[in-house]
């Protein structure tokens, strides 16, 4: 019989850095002789994900238009498209959406009770960014998100058998030790680490734990979906593809970084809190390499994670912006961004972006098809389960 095949989610909220993560791990797999096919997620078409994963070589499907649990059939066939050939993955590695939670109850239970033979089921990891742990466990002041958003926040650690502190370089060791005591003490049930995907630590401890152990049978988490529902809908979701053209060689980045300082200092002074803005630009003619931009809060600075190899003249920049906001609000903050010359780009009005596709909205009422109250019992959802 076919050994079954290793199903990794990684969740967390928007900004934790769930997509640097899967390519380590993928990287890690791969290094060691294992075949990896990548599921992202996302509540509309045009990810920043996919791009940066396809960058690296890796097979990735991509699944639009509602979180895994509401598109169960689809995360299925998404896996199906992956294992079709002769070089089948022996690791499925997914990636929900950054506001989504329950995904024990409704992905993680329900696949292994139908597709048992075909997918060994791994804990559940929930990444964490520590500045917004922080600020969400009361341990630090600044700015971050009303209670409903807050809400789905604290429901993605109530349900992880794992979570992991990450970006760990950032912290000094009086505020590890300090966020590491605050996590076990609210969610006892949790396995709590400590990991950094650039710098590498703990990476090869987690990633042995995610890979060899299963996901426990327990009961699902209870949790209010009007709550969940409102907590959601109050994010803003913007979606773009940029194209961009120059007479001269420009600076990709330049570009990137100028558009997200616009859009940060504006979000900033509407009072408007980033969950996650991301980028990438990939040039006509490049090397396999695009360079890549995150920024995980209105008082966070833009930080480039892939650099490009040298200048362009033409190429896509792709826009992924959520934050506590109207959507209407965010495409009009991006569009008046794209409308603003860059900086250092050479000659004035010479560059122009063009905007080729958009989508700016708020995340539906999440409607699972199934979702198990425990580990055995196959239900489908309903509002009252």
């Amino acid at each position: 019989m076919t050994q079954p095949a290793r199903y990794i989610m990684i969740g967390g909220f928007l900004g934790a850095g769930k997509s640097t993560a899967v390519l380590r791990l993928a990287e890690h797999l791969t290094q060691r002789g294992q075949r990896v096919g990548l599921i992202t997620n996302d509540q509309s078409v045009g990810l920043v994900d996919t791009a940066l994963m396809k960058s690296h070589g890796f097979d990735v499907e991509e699944i639009a238009g509602g979180c895994f649990c509401c598109r169960f059939d689809s995360l299925v066939e998404a896996a199906d498209k992956l294992a079709a050939g002769d070089a089948s993955p022996d690791v499925f590695i997914a990636e929900p959406v950054g506001s989504c939670t329950d995904l024990v109850a409704t992905v993680s239970y329900p696949l292994r009770r139908i597709y048992g033979e075909r997918y060994a089921i791994a804990p559940l990891s929930v990444l964490v960014d520590p500045l917004r742990c922080e600020r969400v466990l009361g341990l630090d002041t600044g700015k971050s998100f009303s209670e409903k958003v807050v809400y789905v926040y604290r429901k993605q650690l109530e349900e992880a058998s794992i979570i992991v502190i990450h970006k760990s370089d950032t912290l000094d060791e009086q505020r590890r030790l300090r966020l590491s005591n605050a996590l076990r003490a609210e969610y006892p049930n949790a396995t709590v680490l400590l990991a950094s995907s650039r710098s590498g630590e703990n990476l090869t401890e987690w990633f042995d734990l995610i890979t060899a152990t299963a996901l426990p049978e327990t009961d699902a988490m209870p949790i209010d979906y009007d709550t969940y529902a409102e907590g959601e809908a109050l994010l803003g979701w913007l979606n773009a593809t940029v194209r961009v053209k120059s007479p001269d060689p420009i600076d990709g980045e330049v570009v990137m970084m100028d558009l997200a300082d616009r859009i940060r200092a504006d979000l900033a002074e509407a009072g408007a809190e980033i969950a996650h803005l991301k980028m990438t630009m990939t040039p006509d003619h490049h090397d396999g390499r695009i360079a890549t931009l995150n920024c995980v809060g209105g008082d966070y600075v833009p930080e480039l994670s892939q650099s490009l190899a040298e200048k362009m003249r033409a190429g896509d920049l792709i826009v992924n912006l959520r934050a506590e906001a109207d959507p209407d609000f965010l495409d009009t903050v991006v569009r008046r961004a794209l409308q603003c010359e860059p900086s250092g780009t050479g000659t004035p009005g010479a560059i122009t972006l063009e905007v080729t596709h958009a989508e700016h909205f708020r995340p539906g009422r999440p409607t699972p098809t199934w979702r198990m109250t425990d580990a055995k019992t196959l239900t489908p959802f309903s509002d009252e389960s």
